[in-house]
């Protein structure tokens, strides 16, 4: 059985492992201390809202993080899901699945209109999980990014 709940700063030397961990998923180094300044900048700033997964024994598993914006087109807010990191040993067994529920039910408590995300093209488990949930997959419009520094 997994449970969901809000991040708190009690979290952070757990949290801070799953985001190191997320980051080595995504083939970035491993640093920690970099992790860890990232996540009290979060909880200091109250820019993103992170919900953790926790086993039966109280032990942290997961993680999504979700940052709040806009749309001017749609005149509504929209959260991003920026991050979703579930450790190995914890696939396959709805941890997964629990956090993205848990995303959905907070953003309909804040009258959220729409979740976006986006994931690699090779992450075939990931898409399967979203779609499975009711996401799809934009055909509207095209990604880009720019480097800026």
């Amino acid at each position: 059985m997994t449970f969901v709940r809000p991040a708190t700063i009690n979290d952070l030397d757990t949290l801070t492992e799953l985001l190191d961990g997320y980051r080595q998923f995504y083939a970035q180094p491993s640093n920690v201390e970099a992790a860890r300044a990232f996540l009290r900048q979060r909880f200091g700033q109250a820019d993103s809202r992170i919900l953790v997964s926790e086993s039966e024994n109280g032990r942290l598993t997961g993680f999504v993080q979700l940052y709040p914006g806009v749309s001017t087109v749609g005149l509504n807010a929209r959260w991003t899901l920026n991050d979703l990191f579930v450790l190995p040993e914890s696939r396959d067994k709805g941890t997964g699945r629990a956090l993205m529920e848990a995303a959905t039910k907070l953003a309909k408590e804040h009258g959220v209109a729409r979740l976006i995300l986006m994931t690699q093209v090779e992450n075939e488990r990931a898409q399967h999980l979203y779609e499975s949930l009711g996401w799809q997959r934009n055909t509207a419009f095209y990604g880009y990014l720019l480097d800026v520094k």
